[in-house]
């Protein structure tokens, strides 16, 4: 593979991403590129995060809510959704990790990675819930 073309929009995108935990959309990282680079157009920003996703440089999370979020933390951790505000909230994957050798049990191949996704309420969703009865 050639070797990639510095941009410095593209090493923008990253460092924000890299800045937040709340894995954003891709309009959302428009939005806030568009404060640095006026000009940005949003494809650039969609080519950037598909590149950076493809190269192992950001996670591109896809089924939550319908739009792709984007987690500029790479190393192994799970994620929560909620499913009444759709925040997504990275989890602690170490204590999971008995789960790839389940897996692997009664399977030919070899798992070198895992990537879970737990469903349910977050934190401020049950406070708000528990608030209303």
């Amino acid at each position: 593979m050639a070797s990639l073309k510095y941009s410095r929009q593209r090493e923008s995108i990253k460092e924000f991403l890299m800045t937040r935990t709340d894995h954003p959309t891709a309009d959302v990282v428009y939005e806030n590129m568009k404060l640095i680079y006026p000009n940005i157009s949003l494809g650039t920003v969609y080519r950037n995060l598909s590149l950076l996703a493809d190269i192992g440089e950001i996670r591109k999370l896809s089924s939550f809510d319908g739009a792709d979020h984007f987690d500029g933390r790479t190393e192994q951790h799970c994620h929560f959704m909620c499913n009444r505000c759709h925040k997504i909230i990275d989890m602690e994957s170490s204590g999971i990790d008995h789960i790839v050798d389940i897996a692997g049990r009664d399977f030919d191949g070899e798992i070198t990675d895992y990537n879970a996704s737990f469903f349910g309420l977050c934190e401020d969703c049950m406070k708000e819930t528990k608030n209303k009865e």
